[in-house]
């Protein structure tokens, strides 16, 4: 097939959507297919006339996640400042390719309005359709489906991205410790752990940089867990232990810095509690092909859904992988299979 990999965008997950994006393509070659890797912002500026020339069989693709969040605006700027989230070409060869495998991480790539973009273009692509991106992108929302079908979440409260946040309010009603953190961000951007009252107020500014609402959660403490599912098919869990800190962007993404054990070392109760709910999750979200659930485990055994992912990472150190490995699915095979699903929903 002729399958275009698109990645990148002006999210802050930017760099680990590219790293993801180049591994993908380097996988699809090996298992026969051509494959184009473009960056959906910058979009591709050659010579269109002959598009189905541009998939090839072998390309030099790669790319490693930096420790630091990318610089959107700096980005812009070497775009002579455009706006438009789509770059050029971008959907005539979306509209080439047989399928278009979405590497995207965050922002317009999992809030369902590429998504509807593609649907609009009748374009056949990775994972789930915008209303199920939509659903699952904003965390509160997120919680309130997931909370419905009797899945235990954290309790929080929102603060928008321009409110200046009522701190005596939030601290009564959530409490303390929380954990802050954009509504819409991924790979724990802007995501602040807060023991204090006076911390409040400095965490919610930071996630509000990323210009978006925020999210202020009463902390669960217990083991870290995810769970992902592919096909209908329910992945084993892994456990996340870093060896610093917690699992915030460098953690997630640097090398070394995280322990994580597939599957994860729980009781069958446990285990049955995170299958179920990742099942349930799945359908209430109106999901499709795959995703990546996770969970806090507490000392009572309960598990705790902390969000959905829908276009969860690809990297070296990504969790659904490792997940797929564990089941005799190898990393080539998982992209294809993915492939393989975009034909299905």
């Amino acid at each position: 097939m002729n399958i275009l990999v698109l990645a990148g965008g002006l999210s802050p997950e930017r760099n680990v959507s590219l790293t993801s994006g180049s591994l993908i393509a380097a996988a699809l070659r090996r298992r026969g297919h051509k494959v184009l890797l473009i960056d959906v912002y910058e979009g591709f500026e050659g010579d269109v006339s002959e598009p189905l020339s541009l998939f090839t069989s072998d390309g030099n693709d790669s790319f490693s996640v930096s420790r630091e969040v990318p610089d959107i605006e700096l980005i812009k700027a070497k775009n002579n400042g455009r706006e438009e989230l789509i770059g050029p070409n971008v959907l005539s060869l979306c509209k080439t390719a047989d399928v278009t495998f979405l590497a995207l991480h965050g922002a317009m790539g999992e809030n369902g309005q590429l998504q509807a973009t593609l649907d609009v273009h009748n374009v056949v692509y990775t994972g789930s359709g915008y209303a199920g991106s939509l659903l699952a992108m904003d965390k509160e929302i997120a919680k309130i489906l997931l909370e419905k079908e009797g899945i235990k979440v954290p309790f929080g409260i929102r603060v928008g991205k321009n409110d200046t946040p009522d701190i005596d309010e939030i601290y009564e009603k959530v409490g303390l410790p929380a954990v802050v953190k954009p509504t819409a961000c991924g790979s724990s951007v802007g995501v602040s752990l807060v023991d204090t009252k006076e911390e409040l107020a400095d965490a919610i500014a930071a996630a509000q940089a990323f210009k978006d609402d925020v999210l202020i959660e009463k902390r669960i403490f217990g083991r870290e867990l995810t769970c992902g599912i592919v096909g209908g098919r329910v992945l084993p869990p892994v456990e996340i232990i870093p060896k610093q800190g917690f699992y915030d962007y460098e953690n997630k993404y640097q090398a070394g810095a995280t322990t994580e054990i597939c599957p994860a070392p729980i009781s069958d109760e446990a285990l049955k509690k995170i299958n179920d709910a990742t099942l349930r999750g799945f359908r209430a979200l109106h999901l499709s092909a795959y995703a990546r659930f996770d969970y806090i485990l507490d000392d009572n055994g309960e598990a705790w859904c902390l969000e959905a992912n829908t276009l969860p990472g690809m990297t070296p150190t990504s969790l659904l992988p490792q997940e797929a490995a564990a089941v005799g699915m190898s990393y080539d095979e998982l992209c294809e299979t993915l492939v393989n699903l975009a034909f299905e929903k």
